[in-house]
């Protein structure tokens, strides 16, 4: 089985689509979807649990520390499925990429499928100017420091064997830097990964929640933390 982690804060009038955009498109495998409420401040997760009682394969979480690092957690700790995605709530990832996902790590027994938007076959659309030059920068010096050739750590969109990624916690990213730290981890214990291209199209409903300048300072902690695990792993071998 699948399960796929969606966090939302403040996500109340985007809610219905994505309980549709699942119920609607996915239909050839066992699933969970785990919405997972992340502090919100309007009626996220009073619509999340009305929602649920007329949706099957639903849960609701509701975050207990606050930021993504803890919604992801608390996913992980109770996904029941032996694969986890981790999606957003704005749409802005292709089903039909969840589906090919799941259809390659369940048949080739890896580890993990590290989608990449930024490939030759990849579709991007509606990507804010800024942003992107400031992420293809960022993802081009990870790439240098780690040596490896994966050039979109920073997509939350990718699927993990739920056995590994409960081997590589404790994650100790708290805000958007957990979906650097998670392909950091995979990649530098040598876990068994796939790299293919996805497609991507910014939100059409409500504000992003990601802010690059309250995010700096967390992104490289994070890449200076993972560089520093990777190099003591090194050393005990």
């Amino acid at each position: 089985m699948l399960s796929i982690i969606v966090p939302v804060r403040n996500e109340s009038e985007n809610l219905k689509d994505v309980f549709d955009y699942y119920t609607k498109n996915v239909k050839d495998f066992k699933y969970e979807v785990l919405i997972v409420n992340d502090f919100s401040k309007d009626d996220t997760l009073n619509v999340a649990r009305e929602l649920e009682q007329k949706y099957k394969n639903f849960k609701i979480l509701d975050n207990k520390k606050k930021g993504l690092g803890g919604a992801i957690n608390l996913g992980i700790e109770k996904a029941e499925g032996d694969y986890i995605a981790i999606m957003m709530a704005d749409q802005s990832d292709d089903i039909n990429d969840l589906k090919k996902y799941f259809q390659i790590i369940s048949s080739e027994n890896l580890d993990a499928v590290l989608g990449s938007r930024f490939l030759n076959n990849s579709k991007v659309e509606n990507y804010p100017i800024r942003k992107l030059i400031l992420n293809r920068i960022f993802n081009l010096i990870v790439s240098f420091i780690f040596w490896n050739k994966y050039n979109d750590y920073t997509n939350a969109f990718k699927i993990y064997k739920k056995k590994a990624l409960v081997e590589i916690l404790p994650l100790i990213s708290e805000s958007f830097n957990i979906f650097l730290e998670i392909p950091l981890k995979i990649i530098s214990r040598n876990y068994k990964y796939k790299i293919i291209s996805i497609n991507w199209m910014g939100r059409e409903k409500g504000k992003s929640k990601f802010k690059i300048n309250e995010l700096r300072s967390k992104y490289l902690f994070t890449l200076i933390y993972c560089f520093i695990e990777k190099n003591l792993l090194n050393l005990k071998k």
